[in-house]
Order: structure tokens, then sequence, then C-alpha cells
């Protein structure tokens, strides 16, 4: 195939990330031809209404609310979905590779549920089908999973992967904040949405957790099997006997690969402070990996917003119309080829933080501690302080111990007399 001197573009939606490429393509105007070979031209954008964005562009004549005049369209070239959702995006996705489309996505929602088999699609028809934008915004993570790392038998993922609950951990640890006053600022600032569930609950993270793990480990991992937990039961004082303990609390996303089964989960995880996630702050993501050859790997930059997510989509896009010119198209194989069970998560192992508040008399400690030994759950470290009435906190952490053990101790301890509240129970890292 010759090189065309002109790639079509269709853009499906112009909302904050759709709005970043085409700021971002304008600001690379005078440069695109010499970085890949072409001019990119977008010649039709999907919007809900066109009134509502026709001082958005140039020449309004470009938007359309229908999406078939993009994906009909035997001159475009490129579909660009940034939409949103599932629903609809799955029908216009495969409608676009079904109409022999090159397709770059953000969507992570729907890579989640249908990834494989969209990108079993792409590969048939000799497309590509690009999604770098789904995991971690503006951070180059899917391609050194597929490409620059491929030497590599990655053995373990471990990500703040959600610049949200990030900020509001950070205001909670620098700034003593209760969890609602920094979801408060959150939202003020524009972090959160008006309907947080899907960030503070860890189902965002999921999403790119389950990404990631098909990934890294070559089977198929849907957002279904991503075990999730969220940060709306974190308080002040978590962040407190974790800093006393030497560790910081982020909402990890975190994936292994061990024993022949795949572990992938989301939940707040305490990490010891000289580790190089503690200091990822505010709407900063992180993604630390490591591979048997390349050993450990931190990727670190902004996670989400308008300009590095449309920085991302704008990469893929460039890297297609290179593959277009050099008729390479369709040769970056999804690498998914193996079936890897899911590992239950009461048959995982972690370390566990426990605060324990129980009656201040002889003999407590005994107790508690015989209950975790009956277990063979052991116990790394004990901190005991004094409260009013009669009352003391027990902070404990644990060795590592499988799930179910540890679950099994803690139900015996929590109908104990002596035990009147569990106030928190915590993995660590």
């Amino acid at each position: 195939m010759a090189k065309k001197d002109v790639i079509n573009v269709g853009l499906l939606g112009l909302g904050t990330v759709g709005y970043g490429v085409f700021k971002t393509l304008a600001l690379q105007a005078a440069e695109v031809e010499e970085k890949t070979g072409s001019k990119i031209n977008i010649k039709r954008i999907l919007v809900l209404k066109v009134a509502d964005f026709a001082d958005k562009v140039e020449d309004p004549s470009i938007l359309t609310e229908n999406a078939d005049d993009i994906l009909d369209d035997p001159d475009i070239d490129i579909v660009i979905e940034v939409i949103g959702g599932t629903k609809a995006a799955a029908v216009f996705q495969k409608k676009a590779l079904e109409s022999g489309k090159h397709l770059i996505t953000a969507n992570k929602d729907l890579i989640a549920l249908e990834g494989l088999e969209l990108m079993e699609m792409a590969e048939e028809r000799g497309l590509d089908y690009r999604f770098e934008a789904a995991v971690a915004g503006g951070i180059p993570v899917i391609r050194p999973l597929r490409m620059c790392l491929a030497g590599n038998n990655i053995t373990e993922i471990l990500g703040i992967v959600n610049g949200t609950t990030n900020f509001i951990l950070t205001k909670m640890a620098k700034e003593n904040m209760s969890y609602q006053d920094a979801l408060k600022i959150a939202s003020e600032l524009g972090y959160a949405e008006a309907n947080p569930t899907a960030d503070v609950e860890g189902l965002d993270a999921a999403r790119k957790v389950a990404i990631m793990s098909t990934l890294a480990f070559h089977s198929d991992v849907r957002f279904g099997d991503v075990y999730h937990e969220g940060i709306t039961s974190l308080t002040e004082d978590d962040i407190r006997n974790a800093k006393d303990l030497g560790y910081v609390i982020k909402l990890i996303g975190i994936t292994r690969f061990h024993d022949g089964a795949v572990e992938p989960s989301v939940y707040p995880m305490m990490i010891p402070e000289n580790h190089m996630l503690a200091s990822v702050e505010d709407a900063f993501n992180a993604v630390f990996l490591h591979g048997d050859a390349v050993d450990d790997v931190m990727l670190y930059g902004r996670g989400a917003g308008e300009m590095p997510t449309a920085s991302a989509i704008v990469g893929d896009l460039f890297e297609v119309v290179r593959n277009i010119n050099t008729d390479n198209t369709g040769k970056l194989k999804h690498c998914v080829y193996k079936k890897l069970p899911i590992r239950e998560v009461g048959e995982r192992s972690s370390k566990f933080f426990i605060r324990l508040h129980v009656e201040d008399k002889c003999g407590v400690l005994l107790q508690v501690v015989g209950a975790f030994a009956k277990y063979n759950v052991s116990i790394a470290s004990v901190l005991q302080k004094l409260e009013d009435d009669g009352i003391a906190e027990l902070v404990i952490t644990t060795e590592k111990i499988v799930e179910n053990d540890f679950k099994s101790s803690l139900e015996e301890i929590k109908a104990m007399d002596i035990v009147k509240e569990t106030s928190s129970v915590i993995r660590v890292y």
C-alpha cells in the first residue's frame, strides 16, 4: 500500500477527552506530517447535539449526531472512540472494525468486559486496535506491557491507578482530614464525579487491573474476575496508626501470577514508607511492576484529565498512521494465548493490619493471640493504647497468611465478650 498523503479520522465524542484530542492535534499541526508521514484530518465528529458544540470547532459542518456518518464513510481510515460507557460504544467499535477502520479508544469499561473479542476482531481483519489511554491516562503502561517488556515474565503489577482516591488519601494523610472532608474538596476541584462510587469503591481501578492482568499474563481477565474494596471506611485513626508503624495507606490495584494462577485485586493497602509508591501523592498515578529480566520498573505521571489522556490517544494515533504508511497494520498480536485460573480471594495470602477495641484487663491479649494461633496466624507486631472507660485499643499486624484462615480467626475474635469493636482490617504489602 502506498503512503497516504492525508489520513482521515472520525472522532466519536467531543467531551473532555475528545476535545483534548482535538486540541492536541491542533497544537501538533505543524509537525504531524514530519512525525507520521501524513497529514491527519479530523473529517467528522460525533456529538449528542450539534448546537451544543458548534463553538468548539472552526467548521461546525464536521459535527454530526449520526454515528453512521463516520462508521459508513469509506474515506475515514481511523475511528477514535471516547464516548465512554459500554452499550453504544460496543456497537460503534464493532461496526468500525467490521467496516475496516482502525480503532483507538480510552474506554476501559468496555475493554475490561470485551477487550479480547475486540482485539481478535481487529487482528482477523488486519487492523490496529489501540487503547493506551484506557489505563493510567498519559502514563505509558499498555505499550510497555505489549512491546518494551515482552521479553519478561511479569510476576506482579502494583499500581495507584485512580487519581481521585489518591488525592483523597493524600489529604487525609497530610492534613489530617476525614474521608468526607477530603472527598468534598476532591469534588470541588473536579477530581471526583458527582457520583464518585466507581472511584471510591475501587470499580474504576478494578477495570484497569483486569486490562493489565490480561496483557501481563497473556490470559483473559475480565472486570468480574477482580476482587475489589474501596476506601469509604478508612478513618483518620487508620492513617495515623499506619504512619506510626512506618506505612502509608493507598488504594492499590494489584495483580500477581503465583503458583499457576492469577490473583487480581483492588483494595486499600499499607505500603512501607520507603517503597516508591508511597511517595506518589495527590492525583498522580504510578504503576510498579516486576519482571524476571528487567527486575523492578515504575511508571509515574498524571493518570487522568483532558490533556494527559489526549496525549496517550494521539500517541496511539501517530503509531497507527505510521503503520498505515508502512503497510504494517494488524501486526501487533494480542498475545492472549493462555487460560490461567483466577485464584479465589480466600485462597490467596496476605499480611494484615487489625485495630480492635477490647476490655482493658489481664489476659485479653493472650486470648486474642491464642485465637490467631489456632488458625496459624503469626503475629508480626502489637501496639496497645489505653483509652477511657476501661477500654484499650490493640493494633496488630500479621505475617503473610491464607485469607480464609485469617477470616476464621477474626470471626472467632469478634465473637469474644472482651472484644467491643473491630475498627479496621487493612492488608499490608
